[in-house]
């Protein structure tokens, strides 16, 4: 057990589940976007849903969407920082079947028109597990960095992937494959142990079939 398990982790308060996990989610789903984000549509599910404002969750998970780490003392502002910066901010509750309590679904639009959407849960101490992004199923905790690789699904891809990210000395430590339909768009998540160049990005994507690539790792 790490001593962040018992002490909880550094954070502006007042909860870890609420404050350090939302902010994590919120700069989850804003690591996914290349441009610079116009819109945030935030669905709030189960006890996120009830107690978003009176525990700080709104400030927290638009801190994170700002790329605001979760002991930043801005949270407390973040929904003024974004006003400011012409972000515009709309929160919806309702329930999401399944999924865990302290849930959001986050959908960005960016200042050129690009779209991420991104479901995640904040699990207890802060941590986090990302169940969703773009509509597709996936399951990582951001605790390591974490490849995603949107390609076609067609004979050899994972391979040549795979194959890149091991010719990198990087260890995997979880891989997960979702798809829509057999050849059709589907997107690999491979965590690794390790430290992954985001430089090297660019030449997996010019790898056969694969149409872009996000590296996400939250503080």
């Amino acid at each position: 057990m790490d001593v962040f398990d018992i002490i909880g982790p550094i954070m502006i308060g007042p909860s870890s589940s609420h404050t350090a996990g939302a902010a994590r989610i919120g700069k989850m789903a804003a690591l996914l976007m290349r441009e610079p984000v116009a819109k945030a549509e935030i669905f709030l599910h189960g006890s996120f849903a009830k107690t978003y404002r009176g525990h700080g969750t709104d400030k927290a998970l638009v801190g994170g969407i700002l790329k605001m780490n979760p002991w930043d003392t801005r949270i407390r502002d973040s929904l003024k920082i974004a006003e400011e910066k012409g972000i515009e901010i709309e929160f919806q509750t309702g329930t999401i079947e399944n999924a865990h309590p302290n849930t959001a679904r986050i959908t960005l639009t960016g200042i050129h028109g690009q779209k991420a959407e991104l479901q995640g849960a904040s699990v207890g101490g802060g941590n986090i597990v990302v169940t969703e992004i773009n509509g597709m199923e996936v399951y990582f905790t951001g605790q390591n960095p974490t490849l995603i690789v949107v390609h076609q699904d067609m004979p050899g891809v994972i391979a040549h992937v795979t194959s890149f990210v091991s010719k990198q000395r990087a260890n995997i430590c979880n891989f997960r494959l979702t798809r829509k339909e057999k050849g059709g768009l589907a997107i690999m998540s491979i965590e690794m142990d390790n430290p992954f160049e985001e430089s090297l990005l660019s030449q997996i994507e010019s790898l056969p079939f694969v149409s872009h690539t996000i590296l996400l790792k939250v503080e």
